[in-house]
């Protein structure tokens, strides 16, 4: 399955990455750094938002240290531990009081 794009941060911004990333199909949403000229005005800002989201989510995730390490040595223990910190964050985020 290939993806439909892929989206990174300033520090992907290359020609050579975006070339890369059409040749195979794949829309990059990578934006330019301040530095370049003839930057296209468009930009799809919502993808890129969606990636900060991603970003957070997956630093939640590494507070908890069996996840961070990955202490379980298999893939059904491994993903149960992260449904159950993915639960913990939830619950967290929803409890007021």
């Amino acid at each position: 399955m290939t993806p439909c794009c892929v989206i990174a941060d300033k520090g992907y911004d290359s020609k050579a990455n975006r070339e890369m990333a059409r040749e195979r199909g794949i829309i990059p949403v990578i934006p330019y750094r301040n530095n370049v000229k003839n930057q296209p005005k468009f930009f799809p800002k919502e993808l890129y938002r969606a990636r900060s989201a991603i970003e957070q989510c997956i630093g939640k995730l590494k507070r908890f240290k069996r996840v961070a390490m990955r202490c379980e040595k298999t893939k059904q223990n491994y993903a149960s531990i992260v449904a159950l910190a993915c639960g913990f964050i939830l619950i967290k985020s929803v409890h007021v009081a």
